[in-house]
């Protein structure tokens, strides 16, 4: 069983990181390398008792790499396309149909390489491949912990649910809002109905195009909706993910320093905010409302940007790193 070490490390890494905080974006490093080195286990076992058995599902993964490879390229191309037909042109809509268009160019530079034999394009190949590797390596991380991220559920007494705004339309709670607004009053109702007094705070500032604050048309819906009045708050001041949480964190610890609150915002924007709720010491978890399927591919690369731009002076030393071997690899 000594094969399986590595991945057993790896597992039990993620399980104490996640009991100290889940909201940590080591988790995903830790997470996708236990299930690499639980396939690799599995493989060099198999080997060991059958040596054939494990070519062919070497072979069959490489097979099955190929092919994820051209029908992931397929899938953001159309659903670009889909976003672009929908939701117009701005750049963060175009992100899956650049996504996809750069698996095909990257296909078709190394089928080109190896036709063609040309040294220079090789070097160039090569420095793609590992600057697309270490992006795509990040990626898998922030995808994977973020799915496994939106399956835990708050549980025990919560005296806050947070909603996190997202824009109005024409002075309007549009229906990606309109999600987050029906998923906070859920855990509000769930939150009563054991026996609980939690209050609820809408959180978004007024926009340049808004003639009222985000926060003030949310908790109308609540009303609506039939959250009581007198149990919301309204932070009103912010405009980013960050000011939400910073400026609802200090109305929270001023009603009650010893609080413990859930935040609510859509699926895709949920780990990201989970990060942020860290880094300003918000006490409590992020969980997600759903999203239309066809904004979600897009949505998620968007977020995994802002991410890795986070992060960019490890990420782009990194990145300068990899050229840099790739560079050298073309002069040998």
């Amino acid at each position: 069983m000594i094969v399986f070490a590595p991945a057993g490390a790896f597992l039990l890494a993620l399980v104490v990181s996640m009991l100290r905080d889940r909201r940590r974006l080591r988790n995903g490093v830790y997470l996708v390398f236990a299930l690499f080195f639980a396939v690799l286990g599995l493989m060099l076992k198999a080997g060991q008792t059958h040596p054939v058995l494990a070519g062919v599902f070497a072979a069959v993964l490489l097979l099955l790499a190929v092919l994820s490879a051209l029908t992931l390229a397929v899938f953001l191309i159309r659903n670009g396309l889909t976003m672009v037909r929908k939701e117009g042109r701005s750049p963060a809509n175009l992100l899956s149909l650049l996504a996809g268009l750069g698996i095909v160019a990257l296909s078709a530079m190394l089928v080109a390489t190896l036709s063609t034999g040309s040294r220079a394009l090789g070097t160039v190949t090569v420095i793609a491949i590992l600057v697309v590797g270490y992006v795509s390596f990040l990626f898998t991380c922030f995808l994977l912990y973020s799915l496994l991220y939106g399956w835990f559920r708050p549980r025990g007494r919560l005296d806050f649910v947070v909603v996190l705004g997202s824009g109005l339309i024409r002075n309007k709670v549009p229906p990606l809002l309109a999600s987050r607004l029906d998923k906070g009053r859920a855990l509000y109702d769930a939150q009563v109905a054991a026996g609980g007094n939690p209050m609820m705070v809408t959180s978004g500032g007024q926009g340049p195009d808004e003639d009222r604050p985000e926060a003030q048309a949310m908790a109308e819906y609540l009303v609506e909706a039939g959250v009581p009045e007198d149990r919301i708050l309204q932070e009103s001041r912010s405009r980013t993910t960050e000011e939400n949480l910073t400026f609802s964190g200090a109305m929270m610890r001023e009603v009650d320093p010893g609080y413990r609150c859930v935040v609510v915002t859509n699926n895709y924007h949920a780990f990201r905010a989970a990060l942020m709720a860290r880094k300003t010491r918000i006490n409590g978890q992020v969980i997600g409302s759903p999203t239309a399927r066809y904004f979600w591919p897009s949505a998620v690369i968007r977020e995994f940007v802002a991410v890795f731009m986070g992060h960019k002076v490890i990420n782009f030393g990194m990145c300068a790193l990899l050229v840099l071997m790739g560079s050298l690899s073309g002069l040998t």
